[in-house]
């Protein structure tokens, strides 16, 4: 937070004017006001650049796709090459076997864990141990920043073992894998994902003694949900007020809104804003949790469902406990050693595809249409932030009296929810002023 940021803070205590939200991916700014009538008003105000990535695949054949895509974002590559080969898929036709459902799977889970590794102890966690800065946190907490590191360093070590590489994996193809892991390497990170599974109690235990705010505002929860699994990859459209569609019929019920201060669009649907995320998805699949993981959300008090925004903190540390049960149960469910070959996708009609997946920050959508000869004609890609930017700018209107009334800092109580959120602004930006 710049001084002048500080200063304004002090003289005016009704209004929060930040305009480089610190702990964020990304470039916005915030600007709350409330009344004197106790009526607030608020702002969520992205001002990075638009990167045209919807624009840049137009005209690229569909083996490049989700190659390009992964380049939206460095922190969630994995999330959206996932979403982009299930949307190309869709599209052709292919039908994958198990065992790249299941390696596709785990590589998802290694995004989730370094990402929510990421957000708790880098971006959250100093807001409530009273630091400005993870670094600041090792000259008193110095074993919960190694036990984040080692977190960190497990997800992108799956991502390399399974993808090629951590960030922007090149290992996974429309139809399958280019190659296989090992199984001395898949050995070596079991060992890893159990004696993480040990230590993680640590990291339940210190997510459950911080002191949060809270948004007292029921809203609509939505994510992907299954009958087989805690949705991840796959999974139909589904929401706290009943909504269960597939994912194709997205379009029918979300909706997109630009305003005139964000570069990020609004996403509603049928008319109304919705949450998504880590709580989301723990609300409305905690049945598919494993027994740990239900054991993590008792022990943080996480009562689903759950519709504070501030508690998508303590839905992280439950994914991350699922994340590292459910990557042991994949590693000893596999069945390596016969060389899959990839399914190829017969071109020659056009097509089109969509594809939900969970990016760690929530809902991700991407839909292609392609000509005859499989080259893109058109894109459509919703990203988490994007969803939830409309639920941002409420929740905000929700805290900020309350902030006021208890005598608590504003702007700090602000940047603290947007946080909460943790939203990837980068690959938000959909709008452009010309």
């Amino acid at each position: 937070m710049s001084k002048k940021e500080v200063t304004d803070a002090r003289t005016d205590a009704n209004k929060a004017e930040v305009s480089y939200v610190a702990r964020v991916e990304g470039q916005a700014g915030i600007n709350v006001e409330v009344t004197g009538a106790g009526e607030a008003s608020a702002q969520f105000k992205v001002f990075e650049p638009m990167r045209f990535f919807e624009a840049f695949l137009v005209g690229r054949r569909y083996h490049e796709v989700h190659e390009l895509a992964s380049r939206i974002c460095g922190i969630c590559p994995i999330a959206h090459q996932m979403t982009a080969l299930r949307a190309v898929e869709n599209a052709f036709k292919v039908e994958v076997t198990a065992q790249t459902r299941a390696l596709r799977r785990l590589l998802s889970l290694s995004a989730w864990i370094q990402s929510h590794t990421l957000s708790l102890y880098f971006l959250t966690a100093p807001d409530y141990l009273g630091f400005g800065g993870a670094f600041e946190i090792a000259k008193d907490n110095i074993d919960v920043v190694r036990q984040a590191l080692r977190l960190k360093k497990l997800g992108n070590d799956i991502g390399e073992l399974i993808g090629g590489r951590a960030v922007h994996p090149i290992s996974a193809i429309v139809g399958g894998f280019t190659k296989e892991p090992t199984k001395e390497g898949l050995a070596e990170i079991r060992l890893r994902l159990k004696k993480e599974k040990e230590a993680i109690w640590d990291a339940v235990e210190l997510f459950r003694r911080f002191d949060y705010p809270s948004v007292d505002r029921e809203t609509e929860l939505v994510a992907i949900s299954s009958d087989e699994e805690y949705a991840v990859n796959e999974g139909k459209l589904t929401s706290s007020s009943g909504l269960n569609v597939r994912e194709g019929e997205y379009r029918t019920h979300v909706e997109e809104k630009e305003v005139n201060y964000s570069n990020t669009k609004k996403s509603f649907i049928d008319g109304k804003e919705f949450l998504s995320g880590p709580i989301a998805r723990v609300s409305l699949n905690y049945g598919k949790l494993t027994s740990d993981a239900k054991k993590a959300s008792d022990q943080l008090g996480f009562s689903p469902p759950s519709f504070d925004p501030f508690m998508n903190i303590k839905a992280r540390v439950i994914e991350i406990v699922y994340a590292l049960d459910e990557a042991v149960r994949i590693i000893d469910n596999l069945r390596l050693g016969f060389s899959e070959q990839p399914i190829k996708a017969e071109t020659g009609t056009p097509c089109e595809g969509a594809a939900l997946t969970e990016a760690p920050r929530g809902l991700l959508y991407h839909w292609y249409k392609f000509d005859s000869s499989g080259t893109v004609q058109k894109a459509d890609i919703v990203t988490p932030t994007a969803h939830n930017s409309a639920s941002i700018e409420s929740s905000l209107c929700s805290l900020a009296p309350k902030l006021l009334k208890q005598g608590q800092d504003l702007t700090l109580g602000c940047e603290k929810l947007i946080r909460a959120y943790d939203p990837c602004i980068s690959c938000s930006v959909h709008v452009t002023r010309i």
